[in-house]
């Protein structure tokens, strides 16, 4: 087999479709986000970044980097191993208690990202609990779904945020089978917020364990940042919260919290933890600072909400249509693949304005997006901008506005 012609061609299929993937060579300002170097044929261009998971900007608050930086000269770069071999450090400790708090839980395992959380999680549960079913939302994240089938536990999936459709499912098993029901809080394509408690009235009725996944939530919400369950006032039902610490909270790494047994489980037979070197000192210092201050602070999480009112309000206004949704998420639909890609790749060259095109398989055909996230730095001008440069290609693509 020749097996560079293959991969070129499987490449160039990609590339026909307008789902080949690009990677932008940025280089963030420290201290001015969401501003950033674009490196590109040997030259540089300032841009702005409208689609950052750094939703708060936390990556660059000077109490996070401070952090950081003391933690580096305390206790050097790396962590120097597993968390069972030399690895674990004072840091991630105090990081874990901390994360324990912010969800009201016993304790909490970190992870080196929220991918392998969820994946080493719900592997290493749906393996070891014999005879366990995992009932999971039509619409869950990879990460959670390669978990599930790594378990090699019998899996089942339920119309996306259907509650009627999981209890119909889960009606069809006795008491007698564990069950998970595996979902998120905030689904990060379309924004969309799932009802939690109505699925834990469920849960509770089929006595089902319940796995939320809140990576795009915590910071975000709740009157310390521990989510949508805790804005709800009811992560005390959930049996599992996992998060990350490289979103809201603008640093790297993923954690579960739940009971002090099932963590330690966890700790005991994941091998995505057992054998994954630790994160370095310094992100679970720098993750530590950003925590307690958003536990203390409202003012990250008010601007932001009134940020991304004012861009729905500019986009509605000029006709762009995007998907309403209760949450910060703003996605921008294009609807077709093509156009997508190529819009973004012009908002970046010609206007500075970083967005990536979001496609198939990340979301089905027909639904090609522009999945832009704004942040509480945002200012009025770069709104504007944003906004004016959408309107523009709007109509040179001759795409359908949206009927106020």
């Amino acid at each position: 087999m020749d097996f560079q012609s293959f991969f070129q061609s499987r490449l160039d299929e990609l590339k026909d479709e307008g789902r080949y993937r690009v990677f932008a060579d940025l280089e963030r300002h420290a201290g001015s986000f969401p501003k950033a170097t674009r490196y590109v044929d040997g030259e540089t261009q300032e841009v702005t970044v409208w689609c950052s998971n750094d939703y708060l900007g936390m990556g660059q608050h000077p109490s996070v980097l401070s952090a950081m930086q003391n933690a580096v000269q305390s206790c050097g770069a790396g962590a120097g191993g597993t968390r069972n071999i030399s690895g674990t450090n004072h840091f991630h400790v105090k990081l874990e208690e901390e994360l324990a708090d912010l969800h009201d839980k016993e304790a909490a395992l970190l992870f080196t990202s929220g991918y392998n959380s969820n994946w080493a999680t719900l592997g290493t549960l749906g393996a070891q609990i014999p005879g366990c079913v995992i009932f999971s939302d039509a619409n869950n994240h990879a990460s959670m779904i390669e978990g599930i089938r790594h378990s090699k536990a019998e899996k089942r999936i339920w119309k996306h945020n259907d509650v009627e459709d999981l209890d119909r499912i889960l009606s069809e098993y006795g008491p007698e089978v564990p069950k998970i029901i595996a979902f998120e809080s905030i689904y990060s394509m379309d924004g969309d917020i799932a009802p939690i408690e109505a699925i834990c009235d469920v849960a509770d009725k089929h006595s089902a364990m319940t796995y939320i996944d809140e990576v795009h939530a915590v910071g975000m919400y709740g009157t310390r940042g521990g989510g949508v369950a805790e804005q709800e006032g009811i992560a005390h039902r959930l049996t599992v919260i996992e998060g990350t610490l490289g979103k809201a909270f603008g640093v790297m790494g993923g954690y579960i919290t739940a009971s002090a047994e099932l963590v330690d489980f966890v700790r005991s037979f994941a091998s995505g933890f057992i054998f994954t070197t630790a994160l370095p000192p310094a992100l679970a210092a720098g993750a530590l600072a950003s925590i307690q201050h958003l536990k203390q602070s409202q003012m990250e999480r008010a601007r932001h909400k009134e940020r991304v009112q004012k861009v729905r309000a500019r986009l509605d206004a000029e006709g762009i249509p995007h998907t309403p949704n209760p949450g910060h998420i703003i996605p921008v639909m294009v609807k077709d693949p093509v156009k997508c890609k190529w819009i973004s790749d012009l908002l970046l060259n010609n206007h500075g304005i970083y967005v990536q095109p979001i496609n198939y398989p990340t979301v089905p055909k027909g639904t090609e997006r522009l999945r832009i996230t704004p942040s509480p730095l945002h200012t009025d001008a770069d709104i504007e901008s944003l906004v004016n440069a959408l309107t523009e290609l709007w109509s040179q693509c001759a795409l359908s506005r949206a009927v106020a």
